[in-house]
């Protein structure tokens, strides 16, 4: 097949010699990109409901609380018929095991008419930023203008809370990183910092890392009598849309933790509202001060296990590409 591939690419095309190469770097074989998606796909066992008819065949770990199948069951088998026995639900079996976050897909916050934007939708609001390519210099500085104006504003109302969060990631994370992400928020009102916190969120993305930081922020606030309204900064808003969505992702305990603390907050009183702005700052600082190490057993969490497969594959496939016998 890539034979076939690197005659039409070069061919058809008429690509250069140095063109085909690139372009047939970016196509893996095909037992390569099936590897990829198949690791990629044991890892969404973690997402079914504790009584779905496959978990009857799983092993004690991960059967949840279905009854267990009374002659196919995983751990009823002997070692020497394991060893024997190879298939997807083996493999999902064992690697899901490495995930230590727990999902909810039957989350009583995600349903529909129950959810936070179903009833507040008017109280959570999102300000992107929006910078167009041709003069960027000038929106930035316009967009900077007008956040120094705003968080002077903000600053005079005493039950206004601004958070600035931010998230740290080891860039080789998911491969041979050497620490933990961590994430941090520190909270302010009237100009005075009021709180502060840092959390080793474990061997997780950076937006997952950043939805820890939002969480730590908005439940602190949300639990303060004098809170009326609370402005969020973060460089990361499609973090901070996830905050708002318990259904199943990657971070979902976040996600359900900011729901419950903002539908209690809200319906406490009348016009209170939440507004999560695109810029940070004091926070990436007090982020970069701490590093933890990886350590033998550290959190994961769904997305940055299914990205380990992805980059696990793409290294073999460097290997095998660069083996003049290939």
């Amino acid at each position: 097949m890539q034979c076939s591939a690197a005659l039409w690419i070069t061919g058809a095309f008429r690509t250069s010699l140095t063109g085909g190469v690139e372009a047939l770097a970016g196509l893996p074989p095909i037992n390569l990109l099936l590897r990829r998606l198949s690791e990629r796909a044991d890892y969404r066992l973690a997402t079914l409901t504790p009584t779905h008819s496959v978990r009857a065949f799983l092993s004690r770990f991960n059967c949840g609380t279905i009854a267990p199948h009374p002659s196919l069951l995983i751990q009823t088998m002997s070692e020497p018929e394991i060893f024997r026995t190879s298939g997807t639900l083996f493999e999902s079996d064992t690697n899901v095991l490495a995930l230590t976050e727990t999902l909810l897909p039957m989350n009583p916050l995600s349903r529909l008419g129950v959810r936070l934007m179903d009833r507040f939708a008017d109280q959570v609001h999102f300000d992107d930023c929006k910078i167009s390519r041709g003069d960027a210099d000038k929106e930035l500085k316009q967009r900077t203008k007008h956040l120094d104006k705003l968080r002077d504003k903000i600053s005079e109302n005493i039950g206004t809370f601004y958070a600035g969060t931010d998230a740290r990631t080891d860039a080789s994370l998911p491969l041979s990183g050497r620490h933990q992400a961590i994430a941090a928020s520190i909270l302010f009102s009237g100009g005075v910092e009021r709180w502060r916190a840092r959390h080793v969120a474990g061997k997780v993305t950076a937006p997952d890392t950043e939805l820890c930081a939002i969480r730590s922020a908005i439940v602190n606030a949300t639990l303060r009598d004098d809170c009326t309204d609370i402005f969020i900064f973060t460089d990361l808003m499609a973090s901070a849309r996830r905050a708002v969505d318990p259904s199943i992702h990657s971070g979902q305990g976040h996600s359900v933790a900011v729901c419950k603390a903002l539908q209690t907050w809200f319906t406490r009183k009348d016009g209170q509202s939440i507004t999560f702005w695109d810029l940070h700052y004091k926070a990436h600082e007090y982020t970069t001060k701490l590093k933890v190490a990886l350590g033998p057993r550290p959190a994961t969490s769904f997305d940055s296990l299914r990205m380990q497969a992805s980059l696990s594959r793409g290294a073999s496939w460097n290997v095998v590409f660069q083996d003049p016998k290939y």
